[in-house]
């Protein structure tokens, strides 16, 4: 596309990204959970400066799955019955939205290859979580598990990462990029309850700390790029 003007050249990249994610949370007052292997899929749009194409501002909004999980080995002290392994899985679906900037640079002898880096700031909102269908299969002491009236639907974080850009044709590249996203604020924050009456132990209660959960994920996306250029020429 040309328009009259001063000289001058900008581009507009669409990246189109799909990707496994490990998913991490810190909980208080709560047994270390393991990380939970989902996915996660993106669209962002990068503002490009032809004439200093080694920076860019970037926007990108996903879907991401979000959590960690409890695994759990059997074993059986009765002949001909096998032992055998299941988890638990906490899984938070949060929409992002990142705003952040771009750096690249070159790699010597691979004029089709750039590496770069990136840092923005993030915005998620959790939409769904399956932390209601656990806590109902689990009949004895529901209070132990988490309670969907302890869920933060908004959460603030930010993402770092970098990776490697290929160029394929003028106006079509890839990328890979590894990227590691700490929220600062809690997916779960629930005060301390009293007096929890144990279904499973009649005539028995106890008590339920407070706890907060706080999510890192750890994500490799794969990426399509899609160039648009628009010159500025006299």
């Amino acid at each position: 596309m040309f328009l009259v003007g001063q000289i001058k050249a900008q581009s507009t990249a669409y990246v189109i990204g799909f990707g496994p994610s490990a998913g991490l949370q810190k909980w208080d007052n709560a047994y270390n959970r393991e990380p939970l292997f989902q996915y996660h899929a993106t669209l962002g749009m990068e503002s490009i400066n032809n004439e200093d194409d080694r920076s860019s501002f970037l926007m990108q909004i996903g879907y991401h799955v979000k959590g960690s999980a409890m695994r759990f080995r059997t074993v059986s002290f009765v002949s001909g019955l096998p032992g055998g392994a299941y988890s638990e899985q906490f899984k938070f679906n949060n929409i992002s939205l990142m705003l952040g900037a771009k750096q690249r640079g070159n790699i010597g002898p691979l004029p089709n290859t750039r590496y770069f880096y990136f840092v923005g700031l993030r915005g998620d909102y959790t939409y769904s979580t399956n932390i209601d269908e656990l806590n109902s299969q689990n009949s004895c002491n529901r209070a132990l598990y988490p309670l969907m009236g302890g869920v933060q639907r908004w959460m603030a974080g930010f993402s770092v990462g970098g990776g490697l850009e290929f160029q394929f044709a003028e106006l079509v590249g890839a990328q890979i990029q590894l990227s590691i996203n700490p929220d600062v604020t809690n997916q779960y924050r629930q005060g301390p309850i009293p007096n929890v009456i144990d279904y499973c132990n009649p005539g028995f209660s106890y008590a339920v700390p407070e706890q907060r959960v706080r999510n890192t994920s750890v994500e490799l996306t794969l990426g399509l790029r899609l160039l648009r250029k628009v010159i500025l020429i006299d």
